[in-house]
This record gives structure tokens, sequence and C-alpha cells, in this order.
């Protein structure tokens, strides 16, 4: 989002990891493989329905906000060497990224599937370690590296809903804070590893940009606009047909938007950090852009505007509702 306010005050501003290998304990002696244990009850139950994540990453437009945290996840040196050694994004981006919404999507609206999903991901990143950017070991499950991957959701999410939805109200981001812990939990992460409260989460990001952030190899490639790109292997085989006959006229444009929304809903001070380049012109498009889906999408109807397990989620609960 923007650059930072007084952490007392409002600022003007999530996904998964890279996957690994059959699982097995790892060695090092700073991974944490299981779950804490908190085990059961609330504090393993989905973000509450009709909260502020419930309306917001069901939206079609939070598929606008995901690239930015992203990319802000691989910026961590451990995480960027994790993803660069050890994920398929490469060989298999469409199959990665449908399985990270697939994910996001569980962590809000699946219910008791929410937990066991937090389980599956803790186990998949059991056996990745290995020596990140700046020479220093890593494992997936080092708190602080776990901790990042989470942590890059609210303030994504926070700044792209000004561009795409609306500014959130304090109350809101409040709410949206206190949603996005109870995803950490889900992920398995101590609440002692996350910054409880607003006031106490932005010196943490200012620390994190200042210090620790930066435009790993995988950064690069994700904002590369000639990086090659296989066309989608999904959906009805006609579609997929017509698609790899045009691939060669449809990426370049693609790829081009890829990086904008990446870099322009990317918050501001984040941006700086990771030395990613925002003109001016280009946050006029942007801003132009946004207004049309604001306006857009609010009309369609449900079945185009909200994402299918989203969808599923809230036609679940009104069919719950007392006056159905």
């Amino acid at each position: 989002m923007s650059s930072a306010k007084d952490v007392k005050g409002p600022r003007a501003r999530g996904p998964e990891a890279a996957p690994g290998a059959e699982p097995e304990p790892p060695s090092g002696r700073d991974s944490d493989p299981e779950p804490p244990a908190r085990g059961r009850g609330a504090d393993l139950e989905p973000p509450p329905p009709g909260g502020v994540l419930w309306s917001l990453s069901g939206d079609i437009r939070a598929l606008l906000m995901l690239p930015a945290a992203l990319t802000l996840q691989v910026a961590h040196p451990a995480v960027g060497a994790g993803v660069d050694e050890h994920s398929v994004f490469r060989t298999d981006p469409w199959g990665r990224g449908e399985r990270s919404l697939r994910s996001l999507q569980l962590w809000v609206y699946g219910g008791a599937e929410a937990a066991e999903e937090g389980r599956r991901l803790r186990v998949l990143h059991r056996t990745i370690q290995g020596t990140d950017t700046r020479g220093r070991p890593y494992h997936a499950l080092t708190p602080a590296n776990y901790a990042w991957v989470h942590a890059t959701g609210f303030p994504v999410y926070q700044h792209a809903a000004r561009y795409l939805i609306r500014p959130m109200a304090p109350a809101q981001e409040r709410a949206l804070y206190a949603e996005w812990l109870q995803v950490g939990r889900i992920l398995g992460i101590h609440d002692r590893d996350m910054p409880q409260s607003i006031e106490e989460f932005w010196p943490y990001w200012e620390k994190m940009l200042a210090g620790e952030i930066e435009a790993t190899t995988v950064v690069r490639e994700l904002v590369d606009v000639d990086q090659p790109v296989p066309p989608p292997d999904r959906g009805p085989w006609p579609l997929r047909a017509v698609l790899r006959a045009l691939w060669p006229v449809l990426l370049p444009p693609l790829v081009r938007f890829r990086r904008f929304v990446t870099i322009g809903l990317m918050p501001p001070d984040a941006r700086a950090a990771v030395g990613l380049p925002w003109s001016a012109e280009q946050e006029k498009r942007l801003r132009r852009m946004c207004a049309v889906l604001r306006v857009v999408v609010p009309v369609l109807p449900e079945r185009l505007r909200y994402l299918p397990r989203a969808r599923a989620a809230r036609a679940a609960r009104r069919t719950a509702a007392p006056n159905g």
C-alpha cells in the first residue's frame, strides 16, 4: 500500500509457499514440523462467515491481488530460495496457481477442511531446506520464514482494496487483521511468531522491508515480461486448443498485464524495498482500471462475482439462516 503513517493510526495502504517432495522429519534445529499444540476448538476454525475476509477473498477482484502477495513472499531470501529450488512454478504455473488459490479459499471458506489444509501444508514443507540467497541455511518451517509467507497477505489486501473495492475504515482494518491472525493459526503458526495487533504489525513490516526483503531470482522472473509461460493446460479441451493456437499472440499482453498488476497493487513501500519501478503514468492507468472494476463488478450476478468455493459457502450460509 502507501507509505507508513504512525503505527497508532490506520495505514493508507495472502498464499502457499513452495511445494516440496514426500515428507520426512527435518533435522534443522530451527524447524517446526508439527502444528502448535493448540490443536482443536475455536483456534483452528476459519475466520467468521460474514467477516471482512469472507467478502474480500472470494470476490473475483481478489485474483488481481494475489500476484503482489506471492511476489512479496518470494522477496524473502529464504522463501525465494525455497521456491527457486523446490517449486514447479516454472514447469507447471497453471497447476501451481490453481493449488495456491484452492488452498487460500479453504482457509476462509473450508470449514473443517481449513485446519486439515493447514496440516497438509506443513507436512508438505517438512523437507524444504537449503541455503538462501545470502548464504544462510534455511528451512521452510522455520517460524520467521513461514510467518513471512502468511504476513504478506494483510498489507496487500488492505492496500489493494483501496483501489479495487473501497478504503477500509479503521474498524474494518482491525477486523481484517484479527481474521488474518486466525488464518495464521490455521496454518500452524504460533501466536508468539505473529504480531498480535496492527500496532505491532507495522514495525515488524518496516523492519522486514528495511533489512530482509530483496529482488530475488524468483521476484525478477515473476515480473519479467520475457519469461516463457506455457499455455493453459486446464479447462475444456476445445478451449485449451484455441488458447494453444493463439498463445504466441496472447502471451505478450498477458505477461505485461501480470507485471502491471503485480507491481501496481503492491504496497508502495514494499515496491520500493524490492526495487520495482512504478511511474506516475502507470499509477493513473491503474486507478482508471480499478475505477471501472469498482463500478462493474458489484452489479454482476453472484455466479460471476464470486469464486466457486466462496459462492458455495455463501449459498450454504443463506440456506442455514433462520429466515432462509
